[in-house]
């Protein structure tokens, strides 16, 4: 018996150690009235938490002029919509100011994931 609990205790060991951490997020810093934000819901928006790069760096939906949430209060605020901030581990990898179309959005989004 002691065996057999033995070898679960290091399978559930092995597994928390291949399972990715949360620690990278894509924060798109928008505004109501902004018309790239609102194109960049239509042609991305939808389908970016099915794909890898929304697995690997889910999105999450800040609005301009709001204070930064307290676990980014160390990354510079953004002053213009739409902007694309790479975090990782609460510290800011990269960033990207405007939408430039749904092609060369994902384009760009692959080389700032490249610097995780």
């Amino acid at each position: 018996m002691q065996i057999r609990e033995s070898i679960t205790a290091a399978l559930v060991t092995l597994a928390c150690f291949c399972l990715p951490a949360k620690a990278a997020e894509l924060l798109i810093v928008e505004s109501d009235d902004c018309p790239y934000c609102q194109r960049f819901h239509a042609e991305i928006g939808v389908a970016y938490p099915k794909t890898e790069e929304g697995k690997l760096a889910p999105l999450r939906i800040l609005q301009l002029g709001d204070p930064m949430p307290d676990e980014y209060r160390n990354i510079k605020p953004a002053t213009v919509t739409p902007t694309f901030i790479l975090v990782d581990n609460n510290t800011e990898v990269d960033r990207l100011l405007g939408y430039p179309g749904d092609e060369y959005f994902w384009f760009l989004l692959g080389q700032m994931l490249e610097k995780l």
